[in-house]
Formats: C-alpha cells, sequence, structure tokens
C-alpha cells in the first residue's frame, strides 16, 4: 500500500478532462451548470468593495473557482461585521459569493471546468500568443532587411547617377544648363581636334601610296581627312565650294529650358471661381478683349454677291518663290549648314569619322602584316615599293595608329556623341534631364520607403513588447493553474503526486 502511494498519476493535459469524466469526477453536463455560475459571477462583480487584491483577481479575462475561494476570503475580513453569533454573513456579498463557490462544488463542476481552462491555454492561448509574439519577431527581421536593401537600392542609384554625371563632364547640380554650357564649349573642342587633323599628313600620304601600289589606285583617297589636315575645321561651305566665305551667318539655335514646367507653376487663376462665373453665358462677346479678326458689322463689299470672290475674274497671278537653304544664298555668304564647320555638319563629320575609321583599319591591319613579314615572299613583294612603304617600321607604324585611334576616341566617346545629340536637338537636353531625374527620384522615393520600413520595425517592437508580457502572465497563471489541480486530484487519491504532463507555454 505504501508503494502505491508513492507512485505518481501522471495525466496528459491534452486528456485531463476526459481523464476526470471517465473516473466520474466531473458530471458530463457540466457546462450548462457552469453557464449559470458564470451569469451569478458576472452580477456578484458589480458590487465589490475597495480592496487591491479583489481588484487583481478581477482584472484577470476569466476569473474561475480558485479566485472565488480567494475572494471569499477576503469578504470574511471585509464583511466581519455583518457576522452574527450563529457565524452566518447578513452582507449579500457574502451571500452571493458563498453560493458561487456552493454551485462549483456541486459534482466538481470547478474542476471540470479549470481541467478545460488549463487545456485551452496550453493548446489554444499560449501557442497563438506564441505565434504572434514570432510573426512580430520574423517581421522586424524582413523590414530591418528590407529597410538596408532600400538605403543600399537608394545610394546605388545616386552613384548611378553621379556616374552618368560624369560620362556628360557634368556635376549633377543642374544637369540642363550645365549640359548647355557644354554644348556652348563644342566650338572650341572641335576646333582644337581640327588642329589635331594636321597631323595626320604621314599617315594620309602612307595611306595612298600603299592604295597606288597595291590597287594601281589613282584617285584622290580619305579627302576629307585631306581637307581638315590642311585646312582645319573651316566651314562647310569651303569644303563645299573651295573658297573661303566672305560672310558667315550661323543658324540660331534654340536653348532648352533648364527647368520643366510642372503643374503646381501653371497659375489658373480664379477661373470659375468669380462672382461672374454663377449663371455662366458661354458664349464669348466682344467685350472680351480678343480680337478673332472677324468684323461685326456688315460691310459694303460684303452685301450681296457681288462681293463674293468666285474665281472667275482674271486676277494676277501669284508668284510664290521657293528658297534652297544654301543653295540660292549670294555668293561668298555661308548660311545655314554652309556656315558650320565640317565637324559641326552631321553629314561632313560622319564622313570624317569614317574615313579615320578606314585609316585606322589600314594601319592596324599594316601593324598586323610588318610582324609577319619575315619570309622571303614578304620581302621580295615590297621591293618595288615607294620608299615612304619600305621605310616604315613596325614600332613607326603603331605610333600612327596611336595618333588616328586618339584623334578618333576625341570624336566617338559617350560624352561627345550627346554633345553632338543636344547641338542636333536641344530638346535632347530635357530628355536626358529627365532620365537623370527619374533616379534620383526614384532614390529619394526609397528613400522614404526606408523610413517607412523603419516606422513599421517600430510598430511591429511595440508588438512585441505589447504581447510578452501577457504571454509571461498567461505562463505564470498557467503554472498556478497546474499546481492547483494537481493539488486537488491528489487529495482524491490520498496524498498521491500528481504530474500534468506537456504544460508548456
Amino acid at each position: 500500500m505504501e508503494n502505491i502511494q508513492s507512485v505518481p498519476i501522471d495525466i496528459q493535459t491534452s486528456k485531463l478532462l476526459d481523464w476526470l469524466l471517465d473516473r466520474r469526477h466531473c458530471n458530463l453536463k457540466w457546462q450548462n451548470a457552469v453557464k449559470d455560475i458564470r451569469e451569478k459571477i458576472n452580477a456578484a462583480i458589480q458590487d465589490m468593495p475597495e480592496n487591491e487584491e479583489i481588484k487583481q483577481l478581477l482584472s484577470g479575462s476569466y476569473i474561475h473557482y480558485f479566485h472565488c475561494v480567494r475572494i471569499v476570503d477576503i469578504l470574511k475580513g471585509t464583511e466581519a461585521s455583518s457576522k452574527n453569533i450563529f457565524g452566518r454573513y447578513s452582507s449579500q456579498r457574502m451571500k452571493d459569493w458563498q453560493e458561487i463557490v456552493f454551485l462549483y462544488e456541486t459534482d466538481n463542476f470547478y474542476l471540470a471546468e479549470v481541467a478545460s481552462l488549463l487545456s485551452r491555454n496550453v493548446s489554444y492561448e499560449g501557442p497563438a500568443l506564441r505565434k504572434q509574439l514570432a510573426k512580430a519577431q520574423q517581421l522586424q527581421q524582413e523590414l530591418s532587411r528590407r529597410e538596408v536593401e532600400c538605403q543600399s537600392s537608394a545610394a546605388d542609384l545616386r552613384e548611378r547617377y553621379y556616374a552618368a554625371c560624369k560620362q556628360y563632364g557634368i556635376t549633377g547640380e543642374n544637369v540642363a544648363r550645365e549640359l548647355q554650357a557644354l554644348v556652348k564649349d563644342l566650338p572650341a573642342v572641335l576646333e582644337e581636334v581640327g588642329k589635331d587633323a594636321a597631323k595626320l599628313a604621314e599617315q594620309i600620304k602612307l595611306y595612298s601610296a600603299f592604295t597606288n601600289f597595291v590597287c594601281d589606285w589613282s584617285e584622290p583617297v580619305l579627302p576629307m581627312l585631306t581637307f581638315a589636315q590642311k585646312r582645319g575645321n573651316a566651314t562647310f561651305y569651303e569644303w563645299r565650294t573651295g573658297n573661303v566665305p566672305a560672310v558667315i551667318e550661323r543658324p540660331v539655335v534654340e536653348e532648352a529650358p533648364p527647368d520643366t514646367l510642372t503643374e503646381d507653376s501653371i497659375d489658373w487663376g480664379n477661373f470659375g471661381n468669380t462672382a461672374d462665373a454663377q449663371g455662366v453665358n458661354s458664349a464669348i462677346t466682344v467685350e472680351d478683349g480678343i480680337d478673332w479678326g472677324i468684323s461685326m458689322e456688315p460691310s459694303s463689299e460684303d452685301t450681296g454677291a457681288a462681293g463674293i470672290d468666285w474665281g472667275d475674274s482674271e486676277a494676277a497671278p501669284i508668284e510664290i518663290e521657293i528658297v534652297d537653304a544654301g543653295a540660292d544664298c549670294p555668293e561668298g555668304v555661308a548660311r545655314g549648314e554652309d556656315a558650320l564647320s565640317v565637324l559641326e555638319n552631321s553629314q561632313s563629320r560622319s564622313q570624317f569619322i569614317d574615313e579615320l575609321t578606314e585609316l585606322e583599319t589600314f594601319l592596324t591591319q599594316r601593324v598586323t602584316e610588318m610582324g609577319e613579314e619575315g619570309d622571303v615572299v614578304a620581302m621580295s613583294q615590297f621591293q618595288m615599293a615607294p620608299s615612304i612603304i619600305q621605310s616604315q617600321s613596325q614600332q613607326h607604324v603603331r605610333e600612327l595608329l596611336s595618333e588616328v585611334q586618339d584623334l578618333l576616341g576625341r570624336l566617338t566617346s559617350l560624352r561627345m556623341q550627346h554633345l553632338f545629340m543636344i547641338q542636333a536637338s536641344p530638346r535632347y537636353v530635357e530628355r536626358v534631364s529627365e532620365v537623370l531625374r527619374q533616379k534620383l527620384k526614384q532614390a529619394d522615393i526609397l528613400v522614404l520607403k526606408g523610413a517607412t520600413m523603419v516606422e513599421k520595425r517600430q510598430e511591429a517592437l511595440e508588438e512585441q513588447s505589447r504581447l510578452e508580457p501577457r504571454v509571461d502572465l498567461l505562463a505564470g497563471c498557467t503554472r498556478e493553474l497546474q499546481k492547483m489541480i494537481e493539488a486537488d486530484i491528489s487529495k482524491r487519491y490520498h496524498k498521491r503526486p500528481v504530474n500534468l504532463m506537456g504544460v508548456n507555454i
């Protein structure tokens, strides 16, 4: 018998209520009885004495039997004056709570209720709070990651913005004005290229001699390069006619506005808001100050059919003169496209670049061939070549090639391409400014998004701070309830130890 008393009773918490019902410790209809008891508790808590411990007991979300027993113990002290000689209390508060405790103890309804409450805390309330807590913590990590991504993406966009500005050769403080300032410096840059073209005399002679020797080519080669080498960055008129113009009338270039007009900067006035707008007169009168070019009074010429010209009369023929820009200009006057230099004019500039590329290709091929001219056949092939071909060394040809590549690179760089686009179409400045502005706008949006992530992360942190005390409170109440249930069941089995398994919050 002593051995049996020392054997603990292990009960799985999820099966606790079934265990009590199977062993007839509780009635199967306990839920209906508890429902009536709950109504009495709700009525009794409306009239309670001022006591700090009672306030703490009633502040819980659910008042069970053990709370009621403790309230009765407290009322024995606060309601001691209402106790008569028979040991009974005349206080209605005391009577209500004693009745509640009595109803709970009938058929052990309280044991079924606290067992159900414990199972609910372990199986539902605890996991739900832990899930919310884990979700808040996970959300903080996700928001922190996204915040870092927004910051890095914004920094990357700004870096790309300044890298693009560096390609254009501007600082990026005012893109439109800086691009227009670069275009103003373009003629000076092209003038320097024209001066450096004078250094290509040896390359042109070598290419011309090589083509004459190999292909028997008698026509002049590289005409544009030859012209630029001799005359520099002259006007297109001089290239076309061979004469130096006496007067140069350069075309007027329209400057793009530095800043785009936004709707916020448009003054719409008080259209539709004035007192005259009431009873709107849809007709526009002459008094509005707008001259439409229409006379409101009929004239003597307009009356009758005689005032209408049907085209039957023999009127003097109208002469229309079509002027071709640059073709019919006076002699010695460079106007329009003719007034531009050969490197400013898109047609002649393209020819200049094409001939430079042709010369680069020839020199590149010549460097490669000279590195392979070690055999007798190659040496005998150029025995009859002109001296300018035979006197060239591979190193010298490589130096000539470097000069051509340098000149070609200066004309075909990304910065120069954009400058030529701006010169050809000033509205291109607006497009470039808008593209660059979009990068900064996206960076600002990402910064704002990052700030939003910070706010949401702070909200998730506050949610975590709110949930953690609830989890701790639920865990404490559950452990306390577990001990009370274990002690109650232990009394029923002659103080045998009772262990409720699986209680974890």
